[in-house]
């Protein structure tokens, strides 16, 4: 078996070609088995000490944010996308006062006069609101609250060949929350920090969360394919990855047309993010999202207009917002007290 060093990188064009599966292939499909990592090391023919190295060195470096789920939206409480429109002098101070929410997991600078843009989930909708309220005030700034309407690609992992075609399911509308028993419950706190990296990792999660690993692994499969998760996996940052060229393309789709055109777009090669939210007029019309996310500017440019072009998205009134300052990025919390309302709900 090949036995590569361990790797330091910060694009995939350093990234050894023994090791890039380790990236790019178990981002949906890690196995749930008792030795995942013994199972991926001879699918790649690496030495387990090798795979288990690579991703504890990607993890210090913050090439991978962790091992573990992503939730479908809405399925374990309720998410919005939100935005304010700050001063430029005092960004860095209300952005740090966002991402300091725990229910905030991403943040980011935009550019546009909207130029802060976070992810925030709480266990309803009553708590959201609250919360999105209490951000309003306490910023001083005007606030957009975008919820999700349908997804038609949202987080099937970030495909790190150049311009592949994204292999997605079809657009989707947010199912209800599912309120989580006390068994669930202690399995979705002990998954929050992702996988140990260990050569047992479900046992270690089993013993720690007072659960049983046979348990915990049926479980894990029927989230999957009941569509509580989303996938199961690698969860790489592009950013440490050499994508920083990353835009956010919105269009103001006429509802008749918005379905067939967002089920076309999430199939362009590039698209890693495509969905619909909902307008908050007269503020924000748009309602088709999609995001590119590359490695230069001008790249991206050049593939949104040439997506938009093949589509007729140049009809529609539109706006590119390229990503500045990432603030926070991480998983989302859905522990106490989120799931002690869901328990209840």
């Amino acid at each position: 078996m090949n036995a590569p060093s361990s790797p330091q990188i910060h694009s995939t064009h350093l990234l050894p070609p023994a090791l890039f599966g380790l990236l790019n292939d178990y981002q949906q499909r890690f196995p749930l088995c008792p030795e995942p990592f013994a199972a991926i090391a001879a699918e790649q023919g690496l030495m387990l000490e090798t795979v288990l190295a690579a991703y504890r060195d990607w993890q210090a470096a913050g090439l991978v944010s962790r091992i573990g789920p992503v939730f479908a939206p809405h399925r374990v409480g309720v998410s919005t996308l939100a935005a304010l429109a700050v001063p430029p002098e005092q960004l860095e101070a209300v952005a740090a006062q966002v991402s300091a929410c725990p229910e905030v997991n991403h943040n980011y600078e935009r550019e546009h006069p909207w130029n802060l843009w976070f992810v925030v989930t709480a266990a309803d909708a009553v708590q959201l609101q609250a919360l999105l309220a209490q951000i309003e005030v306490e910023s001083g700034s005007p606030l957009l609250n975008l919820p999700l309407e349908t997804s038609y690609h949202i987080d099937l992992g970030f495909d790190l060949h150049p311009g592949r075609r994204q292999q997605v399911r079809p657009g989707l509308r947010g199912e209800p929350p599912c309120a989580l028993a006390g068994l669930d419950r202690q399995l979705l706190t002990a998954l929050e920090a992702g996988l140990p990296l260990a050569p047992r990792p479900y046992a270690r999660l089993a013993e720690a969360a007072g659960l049983n690993e046979a348990w915990l692994l049926a479980r894990l499969e029927e989230w999957l394919e009941s569509g509580v998760l989303k996938r199961f996996g690698v969860v790489v940052r592009h950013h440490e990855l050499g994508y920083r060229a990353n835009a956010m393309c919105v269009w103001n789709v006429p509802e008749a047309r918005i379905d067939a055109l967002g089920e076309q777009l999430a199939r362009q090669p590039g698209v890693t993010l495509c969905y619909r939210r909902k307008r908050q007029l007269p503020d924000w019309p748009y309602n088709l999202y999609c995001m590119i996310h590359g490695q230069a500017r001008e790249a991206v440019h050049q593939q949104k207009n040439a997506l938009a072009a093949r589509l007729g998205l140049d009809a529609y009134p539109q706006q590119m917002l390229f990503s500045g300052r990432r603030f926070k990025q991480c998983g989302a919390r859905y522990s106490s007290p989120v799931l002690e309302v869901l328990a209840h709900g």
